[in-house]
């Protein structure tokens, strides 16, 4: 099943950062997306997330996690009584063993759409100084860290995380869906 395309400026274009591949969920992925996020509903109408763009030089910290295909951000969910920067930082540290060493700075707020649901929203944060607090180890949410040129992203990175760094790259507004 694939994530259906939504209109994004002229197509599809990654505005020259690396390539896109369509990325496609499992039935299981789907339904266990949806359960999840329909038993979240029950409490929270409108679900806020976090993402993290981890840069270090010209190289994007991404990870593949556990249940959903592909290369993403860093990040999570916001809790109650945290600021979307506290839960950014929070994930980041959690997921990937690295903690800001200067507030984060936010590129955009973003509504993700996709089959599982039309409810989440993306704040997504920068972070080009940092510390290492802990080693990464694979873990039953994230499978896989890895650092990758800017210019040279992995085939099977998200299309949304494709967006946002060429929107960071290229200096242009952020687009208002993931």
């Amino acid at each position: 099943m694939a994530f259906p395309s939504r209109p994004h400026g002229s197509g599809d274009s990654t505005r020259g950062v690396g390539p896109v591949l369509r990325m496609r969920m499992s039935r299981w992925q789907l339904v266990r997306t949806w359960l999840h996020l329909y038993f979240v509903g029950l409490k929270r109408r409108m679900v806020l997330g976090t993402r993290i763009v981890v840069l270090d030089g010209d190289r994007v910290l991404l990870l593949r996690h556990t249940y959903v295909p592909g290369w993403h951000f860093p990040g999570g969910g916001v809790e109650p009584g945290e600021t979307a920067a506290d839960a950014a930082a929070r994930e980041l540290e959690e997921e990937a063993g690295i903690a800001p060493a200067e507030p984060l700075q936010l590129h955009g707020l973003f509504h993700n759409v996709h089959r599982a649901t039309n409810r989440d929203h993306v704040a997504l944060f920068v972070c080009r100084s940092f510390t290492k607090t802990k080693r990464f180890a694979p873990n039953m949410e994230v499978a896989e860290l890895g650092w990758f040129p800017l210019d040279r992203l992995p085939d099977s990175v998200a299309p949304g995380v494709a967006r946002r760094l060429a929107e960071i790259a290229s200096g242009l507004p952020p687009e208002p869906r993931w």
